[in-house]
């Protein structure tokens, strides 16, 4: 492949993960590119990096993407062997090598080591020959070579030579350069796949989007664990810019009497039009969150972020449904752990009255019943759910009253638009009523937030 191609290639994957690569950055990688030594593998990662990398959280996926498009070696000169017995000679003599990697902890000969077992033992059956399409699996190295069962004599030894080192921080270490040869035999499999089927098809398969694109209904407990971590940042940065632009916002209502006087002085022709100060005013949020279990993740985040964007409001109410409505401000109190308020939420509001499934049309019953006094023509109104009422009936009277008496009435549906009426859904009956926007991840959540100002 040309080296145009491949940089083409690379842009191509980066985007497709989600990283942000414009047409200009690109075009300025090109000009870093012919600065520097490109038989340089480091410092052709380092020009690309600086070029196209804008956030630390991005230096994953673009380290793992550039691995695949620029491998440090290409070919599989090793020979497959079958999976031998353990005691096997062969495999004595490579767990002694790797004990002794592991003891000096240099990385490139571990990087050179893990490349060789993994021609030894990576490829799968039907594979065996060079060139052949037996699939790669990084299980077969780690299994024959067991790393983990080293721990034992690798501190023996340490420990032995080294009188007065601690077990727990040399047991540390070995954790640690053990963690890196497997994650060495994970990017040979990773390049030798990719050899045999694209580096654009393993690519879609192993690099996972930013974390600010993640969507909320589907990730994983370290991605929810990753997202909570990035609201308390997410929502200083959003409270800066909010403040800002309201400092800075556009002008105040035209003032005739000003604009006609200074005209005078241009024979009538109003050249320069003077306006009235704009009356600075904090909105007051009020929130309806759907709380049954598939949104909570969706609710977690957005009420968290909602909190922690108090300040810019002058008053902020949270009430939150399932089948049954009740206030949950209280348990969002500034420095409240999001996890411990959930939990709390669940165990003492009343959210569930009879089935425990979400019934939108009696929550904006309860709602207008008991708490209609919460709104008021400075609030704005933020509906947070999916829309799935379990096909009972959706109440959209109460829907638009409430609407119409606030400010500003949102809804954010954490759904791709492509399921909204699919199934239970009400997305278009309810968007007729209240503008509706799907936020499935911290990406869009940020452009909503950020238009509330």
């Amino acid at each position: 492949m040309a080296l145009l191609d491949r940089h083409l290639g690379f842009l191509t994957a980066l985007r497709e993960a989600g990283l942000p690569v414009s047409l200009a950055e690109g075009l300025d990688a090109v000009d870093a590119l012919a600065a520097i030594d490109l038989t340089e593998r480091e410092s052709l990662r380092a020009a690309y990096a600086a070029t196209l990398v804008k956030r630390h959280a991005h230096r994953e996926a673009f380290d793992t993407l550039f691995d695949l498009w620029f491998p440090r070696v290409t070919g599989s000169p090793e020979t497959a062997r079958e999976r031998p017995a353990y005691d096997d000679p062969e495999v004595r003599r490579l767990r002694d090598e790797l004990s002794r990697l592991l003891l000096e902890g240099d990385e490139n000969a571990l990087r050179d080591f893990a490349r060789e077992a993994v021609g030894a033992y990576g490829r799968g059956p039907g594979g065996s020959g060079a060139g052949g399409n037996g699939q790669w699996f990084s299980f077969q190295v780690l299994r024959t070579l067991s790393p983990e069962t080293l721990m034992a004599g690798l501190l023996a030894a340490v420990l032995t030579s080294r009188g007065g080192l601690d077990e727990k921080v040399a047991r540390r270490t070995f954790v640690r350069r053990v963690e890196r040869f497997e994650r060495f035999v994970a990017e040979d499999i990773r390049r030798r796949i990719a050899e045999d089927s694209g580096a654009e098809k393993i690519a879609r398969s192993t690099v996972r989007p930013p974390l600010e694109q993640v969507d909320f209904l589907r990730a994983t407990r370290a991605d929810l664990t990753a997202i909570r971590r990035e609201i308390q940042p997410l929502a200083r940065r959003l409270a800066a810019r909010l403040a800002h632009r309201r400092r800075h916002g556009g002008r105040g209502r035209l003032d005739f009497r000003r604009t006609v006087r200074a005209s005078l002085s241009t024979g009538g022709v109003p050249l320069t039009t003077h306006h009235r100060p704009p009356r600075p005013h904090k909105p007051e949020l009020v929130v309806l969150c759907d709380a049954s279990d598939s949104v909570s993740s969706f609710a977690h985040f957005t009420l968290l972020l909602t909190y922690a964007l108090r300040e810019q409001f002058a008053r902020v109410r949270a009430f939150a449904f399932i089948d049954d409505l009740d206030e949950i401000t209280s348990f969002f109190a500034p420095g409240a752990d999001v996890v411990e308020a959930m939990t709390r939420m669940t165990r003492e509001a009343r959210l569930v009255w009879v089935s425990g499934h979400s019934d939108y049309g009696r929550a904006f019953g309860v709602f207008e019943d008991r708490y209609a006094d919460a709104i008021t023509p400075k609030t704005a109104l933020l509906i947070l759910g999916d829309a799935r009422s379990n096909y009972g009936a959706l109440n959209l009277d109460a829907v638009r009253r409430l609407a119409g008496r606030a400010r500003h009435a949102y809804w954010l549906n954490p759904e791709p638009v492509a399921d909204w009426d699919s199934g239970d859904s009400a997305a278009s009956a309810y968007g007729a009523v209240v503008p509706m926007r799907e936020c499935r991840n911290l990406t869009q959540l940020t452009d909503f937030i950020e238009s509330l100002a």
